[in-house]
């Protein structure tokens, strides 16, 4: 007969069953835990499922302000690409102006786009002056001396006299029936700048307020040069709109003749009297736009909209340009 207490092979055994007696007791108290407390949150979380936030709905884009006629959305013959356009629009404004003055004063490359990327500088602090539709004013700039002090000399003012006569024989209507023929193409050319689901005619109009706001000086108007090029001695006509400044620099009266043309092209295409307030200089464009763009950007483009283009009108898209800084 053998003693459980002193034989150490029944010892072992006897430990063997009560350790392999607590591993089940504990792995079933475990496995109970587990189904007691996480079997049911499938079940909870099918009663109260999780409530998504619904982000608000963005505001609707801002009508049109100045859409182009309805009658203006038949064109006569399909238009060309835009990268294709030069010839067409050389054309329609030798029919304008005259083949001599077509000539002499517009630059026959990349009209459209040009025309497109002045307009909508025209309002801000800078225009890029390899992208104007003109060619440069003859001459230099002409200054008087008065009293040790640089004026701008009246003589300055006949540079522009033969644009401003091209200008004054123009007859707005006729122009503005050839734009709105054209107008896919300025607004496929302004939308490359950056703008998308923006409204070209819009923007022209912006720029001919400006232009319209343009301040008459009186006097001698004071210069000065700090590097190359001359600037208005007085800060707040040197802070206006590069637009304005041209105006000046051309003189009272062949400002006023731009001007009374403005108002003619304006009420030609629109059906609103311009504000004679100063514009604000628009947004500037999205960074990945080509064509010039402004550093202003605070400068609202009015008139964003589902369908900028003119029902029954399209234009071939193209590239756009490379974007110079202003």
């Amino acid at each position: 007969m053998w003693n459980k207490a002193t034989d150490p092979e029944e010892s072992f055994r006897d430990k063997a069953i009560w350790w392999s007696a607590g591993i089940v007791i504990a792995a079933a108290i475990a496995i109970g835990v587990y189904y007691r407390y996480y079997s049911a949150v499938p079940a909870t979380s099918a009663q109260h499922p999780a409530v998504t936030q619904q982000l608000p709905a963005p505001p609707p884009a801002p009508a049109i302000q100045h859409p182009i006629p309805p009658a203006a959305e038949q064109t006569q013959k399909p238009l060309p690409p835009l990268d294709q356009s030069d010839p067409v629009a050389r054309d329609s404004l030798a029919g304008l102006l005259g083949e001599p003055a077509v000539a002499k004063f517009l630059v026959t490359h990349h009209v459209i786009r040009d025309i497109v990327v002045t307009v909508d500088n025209l309002p801000r602090g800078k225009v890029a002056a390899e992208l104007r539709p003109v060619q440069p004013t003859a001459g230099a700039t002409m200054v008087d001396n008065q009293g040790g002090t640089t004026v701008l000399s009246p003589q300055n003012y006949a540079r522009y006299a033969p644009f401003v006569d091209v200008v004054r024989s123009l007859d707005p209507k006729a122009l503005a029936a050839v734009y709105f023929r054209m107008y896919p193409l300025f607004q496929q050319a302004y939308e490359s700048l950056g703008y998308p689901g923006k409204y070209f005619n819009d923007r022209l109009v912006q720029a001919i307020d400006s232009l319209l706001a343009t301040p008459d000086v009186q006097g001698p108007i004071v210069l000065v040069r700090p590097k190359v090029f001359y600037q208005f001695a007085d800060p707040k006509l040197e802070a206006l709109p590069a637009g304005q400044k041209l105006l000046i620099r051309m003189g009272p009266q062949n400002a006023g003749i731009i001007k009374a043309k403005l108002k003619a092209l304006r009420a030609a295409i629109t059906a609103t009297p311009p504000q004679m307030t100063q514009p604000a200089q628009g947004a500037a464009p999205a960074q990945g736009g080509s064509g010039t763009q402004p550093s202003a950007p605070g400068q609202g483009n009015s008139g964003a909209q589902t369908s900028p283009m003119p029902q029954g009108t399209q234009a071939t898209p193209a590239n756009p340009p490379a974007q110079p800084q202003p």
